[in-house]
């Protein structure tokens, strides 16, 4: 059996761990032991945060729906119950966007449950 020379092959995977770690500080850019952990470590924390940005998102939706509708004397919890009592199944990521640039809708909304 030929003897197979595998120098390329290290190269180009170095070559490629080290692309991924551009940017990144200190040792961890440039050396191939702590760039692998760091690769490693950083795929880690991308895929929970990807899970973690949804749960940001809920609350600031809540903060923004809660917000609009304090000025008609409404809690959050209250508008959102009254949009159930009513069968009305508008998301809050649609309700959050209306109170920040369609205020007229949102409003029309809450003077259709208050009654």
């Amino acid at each position: 059996m030929p003897r197979v020379k595998r120098g390329m092959t290290h190269v180009k995977k170095r070559r490629k761990l080290l692309k991924a770690v551009k940017g990144y500080k200190w040792g961890r850019k440039k050396l191939i032991r702590l760039a692998k952990t760091a690769r490693t470590k950083a795929g880690a924390h991308s895929y929970t945060d990807r899970r973690k940005k949804k749960r940001v998102m809920r609350g600031l939706w809540q903060i923004k729906i809660n917000a609009f509708v304090r000025e008609f004397d409404l809690s959050y919890s209250r508008f959102i119950n009254l949009l159930k009592v009513n069968k009305i199944e508008v998301d809050r990521k649609i309700l959050a966007d209306l109170a920040v640039s369609n205020k007229e809708a949102l409003t029309a909304l809450i003077n259709k449950i208050k009654k």
